[in-house]
């Protein structure tokens, strides 16, 4: 992979968490141990879930942290601490990293990776970590949004030339596969993750002849065994399709070679893909697939889908891409503990927005699953070190309507929090990019179809556990009306 498209500089982070850091170094509290989660406020789109992605690529960056003497000199003229400059010069990577695997749905408010370590290296890595996860796990939300609306046709991400940033363009296919598209237009993904390309004519190739016809003939002449043909350049039904067919038979036939695909990307896609079926089958191309594009979403795709509309693959470009319609993952990195004397302290962010009030101690995260359908019945947030008894049932309560409560029978908790850095060594044996997509699908189908709806969807309960919350209760208790 070329190092300007994929690698993260370790430079790539904001000023004022340089000299945080280099002021925690530079004062009594240099060799806190202090711990962060990674969570997230919404869902995009006021989707019931999101996807999480990016971890790979968070791997990466803890693993090749390191500062040039250029980017310390830069730091020097900054205002940068001589001793923390040469910290940097020799750093070492020494946190203990736990992450949610690629692919888990996940919910607002339960920490999807969890950082502990020396409060300067804890508090330096939160830039590059929220930039990755946000910008992944916003696409793979997306992307699996399309993919539900398709209810099991194909779709392909598009999105290389409206991506805001060939880092975007990359990874973004690479997280909107994990969301369940089964191809890229990206040469680059392809190459690098082994994730299919697909291609069809372009317009201008169309333009560049004296007729349609023409430009179908010496499209299928160049390439016998992957001819697809976009129709709507002059007029779909009258000319596009007519003059496919007869190249088709014109140039394939002979060859005995078969089309592959005809585009359409304008127009009414649901009434054209219909009429193109028909005229398709009746010349004897009934294996000749309909690709549909032109800004589509999951809206326009579910419509289409609903309506009859004879489309093969939805090809999606600027709205998956940008994730247009909702293009924030409102990621954020708090403190929730430090370490003094061996002891864990909890910490927690109050604030005049009552959303915004953090889940204080370093924490485990468990989803219940129901043992005989298989669904996930919630996700709880412990104390670590806490057991959840699975032969025991289970009260399940609102951490802020308290006497909502549920008691769980016959349920399975499995922990959803691994651990990925040991010390600052790399532990985990990351799966290929195909197991994260399928293990994806799989968990989105543990999901009720009530949580996976996209107009108002069933809130999916991330509770607390009785300790936990008498923990959080306490500490806003004892801040409240503090004046110093």
């Amino acid at each position: 992979m070329s190092k300007n498209i994929i690698s993260i500089p370790s430079m790539l982070t904001e000023l004022y968490e340089i000299k945080a850091a280099d002021g925690y170094f530079n004062s009594s509290l240099k060799d806190t141990v202090a711990y962060f989660d990674l969570f997230f406020r919404k869902v995009p789109d006021r989707g019931g879930f999101a996807v999480m992605a990016g971890v790979s690529q968070v791997i990466d960056y803890l693993k090749s942290i390191s500062f040039s003497e250029e980017e310390l000199d830069y730091l020097r003229e900054k205002g940068v601490s001589e001793g923390f400059i040469e910290y940097l010069r020799n750093f070492e990577f020494k946190c203990d990293v736990y992450a949610v695997p690629e692919g888990t749905p996940i919910f607002p408010n339960e920490p999807i990776i969890k950082v502990r370590g020396p409060i300067v290296q804890a508090q330096l890595i939160e830039t590059a970590l929220l930039m990755l996860v946000n910008q992944q796990s916003l696409i793979a939300t997306k992307a699996n949004r399309l993919v539900r609306a398709s209810r099991g046709t194909v779709v392909a991400e598009y999105g290389t030339r409206r991506a805001q940033g060939a880092s975007q363009a990359v990874l973004g296919a690479r997280a909107a596969y994990i969301g369940g598209c089964s191809m890229t237009s990206g040469l680059v993904p392809e190459k690098e993750f082994g994730i299919p390309s697909v291609s069809t004519m372009i317009h201008s190739w169309v333009q560049m002849f004296d007729s349609e016809y023409e430009a179908f003939c010496e499209y299928a002449r160049l390439y016998p065994d992957d001819c697809s043909v976009v129709v709507d350049t002059y007029d779909t039904i009258r000319s596009g399709i007519p003059n496919a067919i007869k190249a088709f038979n014109t140039v394939l036939v002979p060859m005995g070679k078969r089309p592959n695909s005809i585009r359409i990307d304008s127009g009414d896609i649901t009434y054209l893909s219909k009429r193109a079926r028909k005229m398709l089958d009746e010349a004897g191309f009934p294996d000749c697939d309909i690709m549909a594009s032109n800004s589509l979403d999951e809206y326009l795709i579910g419509d289409m889908v609903s309506q009859g509309a004879k489309v093969d693959c939805f090809i999606v470009g600027e709205r998956l891409i940008t994730s247009a319609s909702s293009p924030l993952f409102s990621g954020v990195y708090k403190l929730c503990a430090i370490e003094k004397n061996g002891e864990v302290i909890p910490k927690i962010n109050l604030s005049e927005n009552v959303s915004k009030i953090t889940i204080p101690s370093s924490k485990q995260l468990y989803r219940l699953f129901d043992m005989d359908s298989g669904k996930a019945i919630a996700d709880v947030l412990t104390l670590d070190g806490e057991v959840i008894d699975e032969k025991k049932p289970y009260t399940l309560f609102d951490p802020d309507f308290t006497w909502k409560r549920k008691d769980v029978e016959n349920y399975v908790a499995r922990p959803l929090l691994v651990e990925i850095f040991k010390d600052g060594k790399c532990v985990y044996k990351e799966p290929d990019l195909e197991s994260i997509r399928e293990y994806c699908a799989d968990q989105i189908d543990t999901l009720w179809d009530e949580v996976k709806r996209f107009e108002n969807p069933h809130k999916y309960y991330v509770d607390l556990s009785k300790e936990l919350w008498r923990v959080r209760n306490r500490l806003i208790e004892e801040y409240k009306g503090v004046k110093e």
